[in-house]
């Protein structure tokens, strides 16, 4: 059977599903292999060196930078409050004495003869890895992190923005035609991750922000109304870090698109379900694609076999489901038809291979491979 290979969105009813958990430097895991975990379980633990502060101690007291050590009153490696006296002149006769004083709670790191300068530095930064999913831990990386491993239902998005986060899975509209408004929005998905339609509008997203919604996923939004939320134009960079008090996962496109009705049909059979999703995208080398997890916990006994069960990641062959990523039927579902061998001649005079596609309408054209991307399930 003819077969090709191209880049995919993953949707997958049920899959073994492995995520690293790293930490930033080196740490403290602290579970062991075996463990059982929740999402919101602390699976590592970290501190980040506190930021430096820079004080003058021979400018704030008018004495030469190589005398500045008889007139701390702190040693170096001593805790500090801030507005505390560090450093003091005598005076003269015990009166118009010159003072430094600590412009932070921290430590003092070092004091140098040379400058003049004392650096002080602030607190550790607690940094804590969470385990993101219920599962189970399978590896552990002394210092640095672990993998947890669960089965369940796994998404992939084509466009998110917002961190990881965790909540109860809510439908919002009746049929994934539907734009997901304000009005939909209500005081009882506080918490929840909403599953809207076709669109999500910017006064949606502001009033699931308020209502406290921890996350959105919808077939479309408009650039117009994204850059109005992030209040900047979004470049190619990774996304993922963006502080919006909320996380959006885009499945199908920019625009008022349709979500896929498998994706819609199979998010509605896991109403009510813990889910974790992520809304970081990269789309330059390093493909990161947005995601939504759904682990399956009364399934988690049961086991799939390596190489069963799936198709292989990438591959089209007649009859796999596809959308369209260029124009002019960028956003279109549907299957492949027929796989020609032999490359054709396109408008531009390009020589390339292509797939002859039949929409969801019944139409059917002929689309270089390029211009498609496999939908795995």
């Amino acid at each position: 059977m003819a077969h090709a290979y191209t880049p995919g969105l993953k949707v997958a009813e049920g899959t073994i599903i492995q995520k690293e958990r790293r930490l930033p430097l080196e740490g403290e895991v602290i579970v062991q292999a075996g463990a059982t975990v929740k999402a919101e379980d602390v699976v590592a633990k970290a501190d980040l060196p506190g930021n430096v502060q820079l004080v003058n101690i021979a400018n704030l007291l008018s004495v030469p930078p190589e005398e500045i050590a008889e007139y701390m009153l702190k040693p170096v490696g001593e805790a500090v409050a801030k507005d505390e006296v560090i450093a003091t002149t005598k005076g003269l006769f015990g009166l118009f004495k010159s003072q430094a004083r600590s412009p932070i709670d921290g430590t003092i790191e070092t004091v140098s003869p040379v400058t003049g300068q004392a650096i002080l530095r602030e607190p550790p930064i607690p940094v804590e890895v969470k385990a993101y999913t219920d599962g189970t831990v399978t590896e552990t990386v002394p210092n640095e992190g672990v993998t947890v491993e669960t089965y369940g239902t796994y998404i992939q998005g084509i466009f998110g923005v917002g961190g990881e986060t965790v909540g109860t899975l809510g439908i919002a509209v009746a049929s994934p035609n539907d734009s997901l408004t304000e009005t939909q929005i209500l005081a009882e998905h506080q918490d929840k991750i909403l599953v809207g339609g076709s669109l999500v509008t910017t006064e949606a997203i502001q009033k699931a922000i308020r209502q406290g919604v921890r996350g959105i996923i919808a077939g479309g939004i408009d650039d117009a109304d994204l850059r109005e939320l992030l209040g900047y134009e979004l470049g190619v960079a990774i996304t993922g870090s963006e502080e919006i008090g909320i996380t959006l996962v885009i499945t199908e496109g920019f625009g008022s698109i349709a979500m896929a009705e498998h994706t819609f049909a199979l998010l509605k059979t896991r109403e009510g379900m813990k889910t974790s999703i992520n809304g970081a995208t990269q789309i330059r080398a390093g493909v990161v694609r947005p995601e939504i997890l759904i682990p399956l916990v009364s399934d988690a006994v049961e086991t799939v076999e390596e190489g069963k069960g799936g198709s292989v990641e990438g591959v089209l062959e007649v009859g796999s489901p596809v959308r369209v990523i260029r124009e002019p039927h960028f956003g279109k579902l549907g299957r492949v038809t027929e796989l020609p061998v032999e490359r054709q001649r396109l408008e531009t005079e390009a020589q390339v291979r292509v797939l002859q596609v039949e929409f969801e309408d019944g139409q059917q054209t002929i689309l270089p491979r390029a211009n498609v991307e496999a939908i795995e399930k």
